[in-house]
């Protein structure tokens, strides 16, 4: 069942609508609910196809399902068309909004409004893909004041790696703080980068959402034996950063390991047809991170490893 969220009109006879699409059982009672919310900046398209996958595959077997699955493809729908990460026109960030306000402007009566419906729910994801700069590998991302009660969900996403951030870094106003602090609990997976759309990865976060569904008993149908995924904080990851201009050609990928002084990039100068740095890795581990937009100045993030331990 397709429901509209929240409605805002605009000026020039538009409107702005947040949609979710219910899928249940015909007996819901004491039944377990399940968010899957994407779409909140609009240039992360990994979430698109992960919310279509998983409509699919529950309409396919409906008759293995056993519980509320809630699904908004798209919080930012203008943002989404306009192909921008922020809401267009007032350039807001729409992470940085929750928990809104019913008085409040737009972007803030949206926040407002997908949060009282998720209100509630036994477990939320929150599916982001990376920014245009960088890759990622599949991963949830959590805070570690919620370590001990998410992890037993997270663990079945099939993900590569589970980063853990420290909450005193955590900026108040997203989507996970606000519904953890309401008690929903609610994790962020991303992977790949924006603009794009990696099915292998979607596909991966699709089976280890089916696997979660089937731990909350939500899903009796058949699931994979979800990854064992690496657990790092932050201080187990290494960044790279550029000490040069130019434009970056990689050597190396996300997924692959490498030793401590391996060549994983360089940077040149078009002009000069000059190599400006040879981007090394400090230390032998996986790359969880590698640039993918080129063009970069001083300081710029080329990479991150996590480290080996031995």
């Amino acid at each position: 069942m397709i429901d509209t969220v929240v409605s805002v009109n605009l000026m020039v006879g538009e409107t702005l609508k947040i949609k979710k699409n219910r899928l249940e059982p015909d007996y819901t009672r004491g039944c377990k609910r399940l968010c899957i919310v994407s779409g909140i900046y609009g240039d992360e398209l990994q979430g698109q196809y992960i919310c279509y996958e998983t409509i699919r595959r529950i309409k396919n077997s409906y008759e293995d399902l056993t519980g509320i699955v809630d699904i908004y493809p798209s919080l930012n729908p203008m943002g989404l068309e306009a192909g921008v990460r922020e809401i267009p026109g007032p350039e807001l960030n729409m992470n940085e909004l929750f928990p809104g306000s019913e008085q409040g402007a737009m972007g803030e009566y949206a926040a407002n409004a997908v949060l009282r419906d998720i209100e509630g729910a036994d477990f939320c994801l929150d599916v982001h893909g990376s920014d245009m700069y960088l890759c990622e590998i599949p991963q949830i991302r959590m805070n570690d004041d919620v370590e001990k009660e998410i992890m037993p969900y997270v663990e079945h996403l099939n993900t590569d790696m589970i980063w853990v951030h420290p909450s005193t870094q955590v900026n108040k106003g997203s989507l996970a703080y606000e519904l953890n602090k309401i008690g929903v609990k609610c994790c962020v997976t991303e992977s790949s980068y924006a603009y794009k759309i990696d099915q292998d990865y979607c596909n991966q976060i699709v089976d280890g959402i089916f696997s979660l569904m089937k731990y909350m008993g939500i899903w009796k149908g058949e699931t994979v034996k979800p990854k064992d995924p690496f657990l790092v904080h932050d201080d187990d990851m290494i960044y790279i950063n550029s000490e040069s201009s130019g434009i970056f050609i990689p050597k190396s990928s996300v997924h692959d390991m490498v030793n401590e002084n391996d060549e994983i990039g360089k940077v040149v100068d078009v002009i000069t047809g000059s190599v400006e740095e040879v981007i090394r890795a400090p230390i032998t581990g996986m790359i969880t991170g590698m640039r993918e937009y080129p063009a970069i100045e001083e300081g710029s993030l080329l990479a991150r490893i996590v480290g080996v331990r031995k």
